[in-house]
């Protein structure tokens, strides 16, 4: 059964002009491409989307504009270490026009587990949308427990899915092996994919489908479909992508947008603190592409 977001989504980069402002209309170009390549879904205002820049009253415009332009499920970040602030933009974004809510743990404050518990209730609560957690301990300062999902399945009915970025794939396959039918598990690291998939997820949140969206495809349905081996070939090709889409030294989404100028699609600069685009970054992403056997 296909499931309910689909197997490829994207964690869409947030396209700015040249003095830094938001390229509503780029984020329109982009997306439609996206679509074209084979994406199923599109997260915005994600940490890919550069979310701790934008002002609520942005996200709300990139919603509104992109839900409107395609045909894909557009999934909303909307989180916050605020829960007022997280309650308030997931309501916006219900009504911007987004068919579900990404919403990540509460970052630095490092919330207990009650906390957690507390918090993600009132952003369900603000929404008749589905609600997908994001768990990415590396970057927020705590992990979801187990407990406390099951807890949000039994108590919330519209917490429905997990992006788990924990990298941790014997832990996902705990949740997996815990959590009832219909509760979806997706990878929110490219690297981990496939092996996540092995324990039981059902597609991943990505960045390098930013530039790899028919190589995921191949490799989900190949795997979906029982050919491990050309699951297991696929993914060996996008090693490199992998390597490229972050790093202490380039961060993402400064490969990404890197990579988007060398296709030649609206990205821009990344805005600060992210830093400068390193030099050479782009010569690096037209050796995946040729990687990827594309010039």
């Amino acid at each position: 059964m296909e499931p309910r977001f689909g197997r490829v989504i994207t964690a869409m980069i947030t396209p700015f002009d040249a003095d830094g402002a938001l390229d509503l209309d780029g984020a329109v170009e982009l997306a439609r491409w996206l679509v074209d390549q084979g994406n199923d879904g599109l997260v915005l205002a994600g940490t890919t989307g550069e979310s701790p820049t934008l002002t609520h009253d942005e996200q709300i415009a990139l919603v509104e504009a992109v839900s409107g332009a395609v045909d894909c499920h557009v999934i909303a970040g909307a989180g916050s270490n605020d829960t007022a602030a997280a309650v308030e933009l997931t309501a916006r974004c219900t009504e911007a026009g987004a068919d579900a809510i990404l919403t990540v743990t509460p970052y630095y404050n490092r919330p207990s587990q009650l906390g957690l518990l507390h918090h993600f209730t009132a952003v369900a609560g603000a929404t008749d949308l589905p609600v997908m957690l994001y768990d990415i301990p590396p970057r927020s300062g705590r992990k979801i427990d187990d407990t406390t999902v099951l807890q949000l399945i039994d108590d919330v009915d519209n917490v429905v899915a997990v992006k788990d970025a924990a990298g941790d794939v014997a832990g996902t396959a705990r949740l997996a092996a815990a959590v009832p039918d219909g509760f979806e598990i997706y990878s929110g690291e490219d690297a981990l994919t496939l092996a996540m998939l092995a324990v039981g997820a059902v597609g991943v949140v990505s960045v390098a489908s930013h530039w790899a969206t028919p190589e995921t495809v191949v490799m989900m349905d190949a795997f979906f479909s029982g050919d491990v081996a050309l699951a297991t070939e696929t993914n060996k090709r996008l090693v490199e992508s992998w390597d490229f889409e972050s790093g202490d030294l380039k961060p993402n989404p400064l490969p990404t947008k890197a990579m988007l100028k060398v296709l030649g699609l609206p990205g821009g600069d990344c805005r600060p603190p992210m830093g400068p685009e390193p030099e050479g970054l782009q010569d690096l992403a037209r050796q995946v592409l040729a990687g990827l056997g594309r010039t």
